[in-house]
């Protein structure tokens, strides 16, 4: 079938990579100077990256695409070199994708191909292949961990249930005149004080713009909050990984559809659980 793939124009790209962050599934990295499509496997066809291209060197074009063929794509990265044949292997690793990278060493060992040192630890996200919003760390420091058990029992700033955007009706009375909490999934885990700090006197809505489905009813949802549930302010508190503002431009979206037009403010949330910006947008 015909399906949308990002085509690079190799004698434009300067290697800028001011697309990569806009490719959230990490299907882009800059290697040897140029940016690669690292794996088609990756590419969802959208093309947030184009946009991005100062030179217009990226675009989306429409090719045959077969039931995912892995020994077709490592002819393809073989011949892009060392470095991106590791970036691909990376991929593959880190996403899980066992079958296809036992498919890519077998390729490669056929073909006489060395197989590079795809496992190596790398604890930043400068030099990471993958996308950063699924980086695997562990960043505990156990000299500094408070291992004390306090016997009180912090008090939840919950007030409603449904809080899954998918669930939630826009019209239920929690909404009406409310300051809204529009919150990525993994905050509240990330930020420690997330009930105190963000949580209280609001109403909440939760979703993952990397993972959630159907995204055109969270902006229809936020809509009707607005001009009918008449919410006062909307925070989006979400992570730093790239994927995560697509919970803020959603918010957004919708507001600029709105006949009312209300504050919306930013947070944004460390993946050390440290706030690196606070904002009205």
């Amino acid at each position: 079938m015909l399906r949308d793939m990002v085509v690079i124009d190799e004698e434009k790209c300067n290697g800028c990579g001011l697309c990569v962050p806009n490719c959230p599934e990490g299907a882009l990295q800059v290697i040897d100077g140029k940016v690669r499509l690292v794996s088609d496997l990756l590419c969802d066809g959208l093309g947030a990256c184009v946009g991005e291209c100062p030179v217009g060197a990226l675009k989306l074009e429409k090719k045959e695409a077969e039931p995912y063929d892995e020994k077709k794509v490592m002819k393809n990265i073989i011949k892009a070199g060392e470095n991106t044949i590791k970036a691909h292997l990376k991929h593959l690793y880190e996403h899980g994708q066992m079958e296809y990278l036992k498919q890519a060493i077998e390729f490669l060992e056929k073909n006489g191909v060395k197989i590079p040192d795809y496992k190596e630890a790398n604890m930043n996200f400068d030099n990471f292949s993958g996308c950063p919003g699924s980086r695997m760390m562990y960043f505990r420091n156990d000299d500094n961990h408070n291992e004390h058990k306090s016997s009180i029992q912090q008090k939840s700033e919950l007030r409603q249930w449904p809080i899954q955007l998918h669930l939630i009706s826009p019209l239920a009375p929690y909404f009406t005149k409310a300051d809204l909490l529009l919150a990525a999934d993994c905050t509240a885990f990330a930020f420690g004080n997330f009930h105190f700090d963000f949580l209280k006197g609001k109403a909440i809505a939760i979703g993952c713009p990397k993972l959630d489905e159907n995204q055109e009813i969270y902006e229809e949802k936020i809509t009707v909050l607005i001009d009918e549930a008449k919410i006062n302010s909307i925070t989006v508190v979400i992570m730093e990984v790239p994927c995560c503002v697509g919970l803020l431009n959603i918010a957004q979206n919708a507001a600029k559809k709105t006949k009312r037009k209300i504050p919306i403010k930013s947070v944004i949330i460390g993946i050390k659980g440290e706030v690196l910006q606070e904002e009205w947008v």
